[in-house]
């Protein structure tokens, strides 16, 4: 019962919706235009060239997102607002004019100029995400449920637009949307900036080598994101062939990848995400036996379902392990959004091989090669990750697993010589990311009370801060 409190509380705060609507807005703009693109280039060009197109509109979107961290840090707030804003009318316009498809080139330097401007907004969205999803505890559902709300966004306007116009129209509004949302989580991120800094989890490594260690872990990370991004791009494009050569694959299996996007957060969450990896090394083995029983000609649409139902568990990997691994780096706004950067880059790389790949190999042998070789890699990269993250997802490594956290905390309240309200103050300031004003409320404090309490806890624990609070507690309960 109290577990459903907490996830209730998690995805009923006011922070947690904007940042579930922020990001669900931007899935189903990133992918809505991406539908759009490939079909109006598929009017232009052959069977052949809309694969080529779309996976360079991926790759020039990861450009993009690699754009945004270098203008949240050297440009004004100001001007990055006006940006923003400059940037979500252009998606509005080139929207129009991939729609318009005069041209095949037109087309494609359209399609070329939105995908940029996505990728820097997309950016943002991510490390605004980042910012406000305070409960790391639920980080993958709230990204499963915020993935699942933008396909089946994407769903309703495939099913119930039939003309380009008004869908061009429908995305353009969305893109204005999604700019009033991020105005809004900027503006929430900016009110409380000065606790935001407290609330960054602490480095518990925070020398040379611990340093080296977590830029090694984000290294391996994105290997990994990229070497799982081959195998599912693949398939993709399989899949993109078959739609732009005239096979109608419907739009019901939209839905498998809000399903699955879905499961896949509760899945994850599972004991602070401590199995994440490992359900994700067993959704890519299935992925590479599907592979290899569709080369082996078996029916397509088993590997369609199967493409669809694994894409999404794949999705919500990425973006959580991404915007978990953030917070322990000091350029977050780098790393939060850094999943999609890398499945894009994938995507633009593997674009000539992969569609080259699936015309000549007639039967099928060079496929199944490749993808056994892809999977080999996963596994030692993931392996390699597994060891070498800094942190576990969910708790420090520092703290011992045979001690019983409620009689760690009991411990140490009694060292601090707590009073029963302190404790009550103390276990949310180390237990939760909630922000001042949220634990009042939660304790029916008012914040002036509150302050007081953590004031007391402060001079009681020798620290000047919550961070210092936090550090303090991890030490003391290894200790103990």
């Amino acid at each position: 019962m109290g577990r459903m409190i907490i996830i209730k509380k998690s995805f009923t705060n006011p922070k947690s919706i904007y940042a579930i609507l922020l990001l669900g807005i931007f899935t189903f703009l990133f992918l809505g235009a991406e539908y759009l693109y490939v079909n109006m280039i598929s009017l232009t060009a052959g069977d052949e060239k809309p694969v080529i197109a779309q996976n360079y509109a991926l790759g020039i979107s990861a450009v993009g997102f690699l754009l945004y961290p270098l203008f949240h840090r050297f440009l004004k707030r100001r001007v990055q607002i006006v940006g923003l804003f400059i940037l979500a009318l252009a998606a509005a316009v080139c929207n129009f004019l991939v729609q318009k498809h005069v041209s095949y080139s037109s087309t494609l330097l359209s399609g070329m100029t939105l995908f940029l401007f996505l990728g820097i907004l997309g950016s943002a969205a991510h490390y605004l995400f980042f910012k406000l999803a305070r409960d790391r505890t639920h980080l993958a559902r709230m990204v499963g449920v915020s993935y699942a709300l933008g396909i089946f966004l994407q769903f309703l306007n495939n099913n119930l637009v039939d003309l380009e116009t008004a869908e061009a129209l429908i995305l353009s509004l969305f893109a204005l949307v999604a700019l009033a949302l991020l105005l809004k989580a900027e503006r929430l991120c900016r009110q409380e900036n000065a606790e935001a800094e407290e609330l960054q989890s602490p480095a518990i490594e925070d020398d040379g080598k611990g340093t080296r260690k977590k830029i090694a872990a984000g290294g391996l990370l994105a290997l990994l994101v990229i070497l799982m991004a081959c195998i599912f791009s693949t398939l993709d494009n399989a899949v993109t062939m078959h739609h732009a050569a005239g096979t109608d694959i419907g739009q019901w299996p939209r839905l498998l990848l809000a399903v699955s996007g879905l499961s896949a957060g509760f899945l994850f969450d599972i004991r602070k995400r401590k199995f994440m990896a490992m359900m994700m090394y067993c959704v890519m083995l299935m992925s590479v036996i599907c592979l290899v029983v569709l080369k082996l000609g078996g029916p397509f649409l088993i590997g369609l379902i199967v493409f669809y139902l694994s894409a999404g568990f794949f999705v919500v990997f990425f973006t959580t392990s991404f915007l978990d691994f953030a917070r322990h780096m000091p350029t977050p706004a780098l790393w939060a959004g850094m999943g999609r950067a890398m499945n894009n880059v994938s995507a633009a790389l593997l674009t000539n091989a992969s569609v080259a790949l699936l015309v000549s190999d007639s039967n099928g042998m060079a496929s199944i090669i490749l993808a056994l070789v892809l999977f080999v890699a996963v596994s030692v990269v993931i392996y390699l990750y597994t060891a070498w993250m800094p942190v576990s997802s969910g708790t420090p490594k520092d703290i011992p697993t045979d001690l019983d956290p409620q009689e760690a905390f009991r411990l140490l309240s009694e060292l601090f010589i707590l009073t029963p309200k302190e404790t009550e103050v103390f276990d949310k300031l180390v237990n939760s990311e909630e922000s001042i004003q949220e634990i009042a409320d939660g304790l029916y404090l008012s914040r002036r009370t509150c302050q007081r309490h953590i004031a007391a806890i402060y001079e009681k624990a020798g620290v000047k801060s919550r961070m210092g609070l936090y550090q303090l507690y991890i030490e003391k309960q290894r200790r103990l």
